[in-house]
């Protein structure tokens, strides 16, 4: 039996007794892998104290391993900083070889601490070590919120992005941006209901992992469009083109091939579509409407698991097959290969895969799925999906986007940062910086006196003719006949939950209606939460109300009826809320005269990611917005405002 604890170890660790913890780590060198009373490591407990000695005694001649973290993935630089000694994070960067940029499982990295901290000399020394100050770095994800497959394409100084939006009308948002930092919606693929071929497609389905492409003036956009299973093909390829990139853009031409994440590569006026499985080559006609030639394999892959969202680069006289594989979930990964011909036999990168995610532990995983650009002044850049897990299970947002830089090896190899993985902060690129606007996505109010609503507005399906339309202030939303629950209802509008912690919330117009309204959390028709108005009377007052709210969960084939909440009121509109802190939900209730009520907490809503049930495609994220519905005689439900802001 030891003549030593582990609690009179951590006793000489806090103490900073090194002749103590010397004489106890000689006898029990085992120790130092010992948790402290808060369950913490004690080589991390020691990097906490600051003390430079101590931290080269257990680095130097202990049992301890450096790639140690704690429950919230946080190594030993993150203590490091959080002591505030440069010189022992000097030497944990410098001779241990940590990095200030690794994120813990909040993406707070040891600069971070050192910046929130107001150590100015310690992220100093960070700052030099990552070759830019704090305020000329990027974080990753780029785009937050259901953003998945992106595709890229620089026209000029101009760039523009695309993303699956699966059966949400109006269908693939066309971004632009001149940083490849911010983005801003100008508009979408297809606009027309009457082209969107939507109505009768489950959640999920829709228009699969789109692709952007720019040639002799014209862009174009093409994607998978995945039908239900219920028919002997299910999978088409659909091509729009405009002379704008914004739009109008034409009515989809189909290709009637099937595969998955179909891509264009344009040479000497000749278009060509790459598509799984694997990489297979087809040839367009000049306006791309028309497939002219049998699809060819180029190549199946690196990693031989699920190839699929290929995109084609010509760079020195190679062609370049960037693929992404190994699945959407854990493991998921970039891949690439070249060939001297386009039609030749393609060798696969000695160091592939380019991009992969190997920490299971990190903030940032499902990283794969991504198009090359090159920036005006020589920079290579991809952006590709990622995605980020609440209690390591959950992807409540969806997939996202991120940004990493591209270096090029001396044999001309494409490496993807470094071949660290996906980044969670990063030198922005050498490109005018455009500052977000005070208005963006993560905290605004969104009036609709103004008679129209922004592009960040998505509806699951098209909406019925006329369901909208703005009066006296108010967006009047004409209720849905069918149930939330059914593919027919239409009449729902939302924006991408874009934050794990976030409030939103709209004001709803009182009257009385033989219906329901008021504010949603939505993934698919399978999976979503209501809280709206019920019920509504005069009260015995003049100009008093009486309403009643209700929350509704639906869960797969489950409905959960809370008990409804009542809350009288002088006021004309009431305001209904969501705070959201992760996987909880709390809907409250005001009038803005006093009257304030909680309407339910919901403790695990793990039913609105990815994961939440095993019904249908799930590959959407979050949503949160209004709604209306009746099942008898339809109505519509004024609302004056829609506001989300970020919290924490």
């Amino acid at each position: 039996m030891s003549e030593y604890t582990k609690q009179q170890l951590e006793q000489a660790i806090r103490k900073e007794d090194l002749r103590q913890v010397t004489e106890i780590l000689a006898h029990e060198p085992k120790m130092i892998n010992e948790t402290s009373e808060d369950g913490i490591l004690l080589a991390l407990v020691a990097a906490g104290t600051g003390n430079l000695e101590l931290v080269q005694l257990i680095v130097e001649y202990s049992m301890a391993s450096m790639d140690i973290t704690d429950g919230n993935h946080r190594n030993i630089l993150h203590y490091g900083a959080a002591s505030g000694n440069t010189e022992l994070c000097r030497y944990l960067v410098e001779r241990v070889g940590m990095s200030p940029d690794t994120g813990d499982r909040s993406l707070v990295t040891p600069l971070d601490i050192a910046h929130q901290a107001g150590n100015q000399e310690l992220e100093a020394y960070f700052c030099h070590v990552l070759g830019a100050p704090l305020e000329e770095m990027y974080r990753n994800p780029i785009r937050t919120g259901m953003y998945p497959d992106p595709s890229i394409v620089r026209v000029g100084e101009d760039y523009y992005m695309v993303n699956s939006t699966f059966v949400f009308f109006p269908c693939i948002p066309i971004s632009h941006s001149r940083d490849l930092i911010n983005w801003e919606i100008i508009g979408h693929a297809i606009t027309n209901p009457e082209w969107a071929g939507l109505d009768e497609l489950e959640g999920g389905r829709g228009y699969w992992a789109p692709d952007i492409s720019y040639d002799n003036g014209t862009f174009y956009v093409t994607a998978t469009y995945r039908m239900n299973d219920d028919k002997t093909v299910y999978r088409k390829q659909i091509v729009v083109s405009s002379d704008k990139p914004q739009g109008p853009y034409s009515e989809p031409a189909f290709i009637d091939e099937d595969g998955i994440d179909p891509s264009l590569f344009h040479e000497n006026g000749r278009h060509y579509m790459i598509l799984n499985r694997g990489a297979r080559i087809l040839e367009l006609s000049p306006d791309c409407k028309r497939q002219i030639s049998p699809a060819k394999l180029l190549y199946y892959g690196s990693n031989k698991r699920a190839p699929e969202g290929s995109h084609l680069l010509k760079k020195d006289g190679w062609y370049y097959l960037f693929q992404a594989e190994g699945g959407t979930g854990i493991g998921h990964r970039i891949t690439v290969s070249r060939s001297r011909e386009l039609m030749g036999i393609y060798e696969p990168c000695p160091y592939n895969p380019i991009m992969r995610q190997h920490d299971r532990k990190a903030g940032i995983q499902r990283c794969g799925h991504g198009k090359p650009v090159n920036t005006q002044n020589g920079e290579w850049y991809i952006p590709y999906l990622c995605g980020r897990l609440v209690e390591d299970s959950y992807t409540v947002l969806g997939r996202e986007t991120a940004l990493d830089p591209i270096t090029w090896t001396p044999d001309g190899w494409p490496l993807v940062n470094r071949l660290k993985g996906p980044s969670v902060i990063q030198k922005r690129p050498n490109l005018p910086f455009s500052e977000k606007k005070e208005a963006d996505e993560h905290g605004k109010t969104e009036r609709f006196d103004r008679g129209e609503f922004s592009k960040e507005w998505l509806s699951p399906r098209p909406m019925k003719p006329d369901a909208v339309r703005f009066d006296g202030g108010f967006l009047w939303l004409t209720s849905n006949r069918e149930p939330l629950s059914s593919r027919d209802a239409h009449n729902i509008l939302l924006k991408r939950q874009t934050d794990f912690c976030f409030t939103a919330w709209t004001k709803a117009k009182l009257a009385e209606v033989q219906g329901e309204y008021g504010l949603i959390c939505y993934y698919d028709e399978n999976t979503w939460v209501s809280c709206g108005v019920s019920s509504i009377n005069k009260g015995e007052q003049p100009g008093e109300w009486i309403v009643t709210v209700t929350v509704r969960e639906h869960i797969g084939h489950e409905d959960i009826v809370h008990e409804p909440t009542v809350l009288k009121t002088g006021s004309d509109q009431l305001t209904i809320s969501v705070e959201t802190e992760y996987l909880k939900r709390t809907f409250l209730l005001s009038d803005g005269q006093g009257n304030c009520a909680a309407a339910a907490a919901l403790e695990r809503v793990t039913y609105l990611s990815d994961e939440g049930i095993c019904m249908g495609k799930r590959f959407t994220g979050a949503m949160v917005g209004i709604y209306a519905y009746s099942p008898c005689e339809s109505f519509e439900a004024g609302f004056s405002e829609f506001g989300y802001r970020k919290q924490g």
